[in-house]
């Protein structure tokens, strides 16, 4: 596996060292793009060999016109690749700067919500040079894969555990030819990571925390309680919350950090917790799932919550480095109350 990786990395670098070169500095992205535009335009359209979940896929090594669908859209979007056409990515707006959700209205959109919501005319006539598919891979199953490649080279990059949206946008942003962008976001990232992690590594040692996300049902009178590498805790655990047990059953993918227990588990699930962070909406408001939870009188019961150690998280769907440090923000405001104690 790791020389795949490795091999990935050098072909990134040369690409870096390639963007660097062809322009004085590698600033900003449209200066990047023009004088890469300029220098392969001199030079045929080069190609290169990319690893994808579909395999060895041929892909233009500077690609000009891109379609982006699923978790590929925000991160796409935020490393300025040459988009032509994206899906909608409702669950991903409040996560955007003003500058990307003007980029996200402005695209054309050539595919709904899921994959089955997919418009192969609209995309055959953007002329993609490349498509980069960004969607788990069950729903690569109502794709027609086969009429996508008539258009273009097809890279199918997708999500497995919530968790790995790190590596997921690193290897989208290198096959649009962006991975110079991609790395400034990560370091910008790991740089506010690394002084919220200082800043409350007092308040934070020692103390077991467990999550309630907001995907329970409350007509089947389940919660949702996540684990560490799930969506409600990975950027926590970024700047050192401790996430205790495990999924008693894994399920593959989301169902191997998070479960769906009844609420009368509600106390053998989160009774050992010192503490619990719970997902809100961006408007700070719990959705339906969670507000059940709080609302529970078993809720009331748990050490966590009469020792008052519950914390809101806003933007626990973020999925790309730039919006995780909106959540970074979220947990800073959330956690301050702990430093006051």
């Amino acid at each position: 596996m790791h020389h795949v990786h490795l091999r990935r990395a050098a072909g990134a670098l040369v690409l870096t060292l390639a963007m660097t070169a062809g322009c004085g500095s590698a600033g900003s992205g449209e200066s990047t793009a023009d004088s890469t535009a300029d220098s392969a335009a001199g030079a045929g359209s080069a190609t290169r060999v990319f690893a994808a979940d579909n395999g060895e896929v041929t892909i233009p090594a500077d690609p000009k016109r891109v379609v982006a669908t699923g978790y590929a859209v925000p991160a796409l979007i935020e490393a300025d690749a040459a988009l032509v056409g994206i899906s909608s990515w409702q669950r991903g707006l409040p996560l955007m700067s003003d500058e990307d959700r003007a980029t996200y209205d402005r695209l054309e959109k050539i595919a709904g919500e899921t994959a089955a919501e997919t418009n192969y005319e609209a995309i055959a006539k953007a002329k993609p040079d490349l498509i980069v598919i960004g969607v788990p891979a069950p729903a690569m199953a109502d794709l027609d894969l086969d009429r996508l490649k008539s258009i273009a080279p097809v890279v199918a990059i997708g999500p497995t555990v919530p968790s790995a949206w790190r590596e997921l946008s690193q290897r989208q942003s290198d096959a649009a030819g962006r991975a110079v962008n991609f790395g400034e976001a990560k370091a910008a990232y790991e740089k506010k990571a690394g002084e919220l992690t200082a800043k409350y590594k007092d308040v934070l040692a020692g103390l077991k925390f467990g999550h309630v996300g907001a995907y329970g049902e409350i007509a089947g009178g389940t919660f949702q309680r996540e684990f560490a590498g799930s969506w409600g805790t990975n950027i926590a655990t970024d700047i050192g919350v401790t996430y205790y047990g495990e999924v008693k059953k894994k399920g593959g993918n989301a169902a191997d950090v998070s479960e769906y227990p009844s609420i009368e588990e509600l106390n053998e699930s989160l009774g050992e917790a010192d503490a619990i962070t719970y997902t809100v909406q961006a408007d700070g408001k719990p959705n339906e799932a969670v507000q059940y939870v709080l609302d529970s009188k078993l809720w009331k019961s748990l050490p966590a919550v009469k020792a008052g150690r519950t914390f809101p998280v806003r933007y626990s769907e973020a999925a790309t480095y730039s919006s995780a440090m909106k959540t970074l923000d979220a947990i800073d405001q959330a956690f301050a109350p702990l430093l006051a104690q």
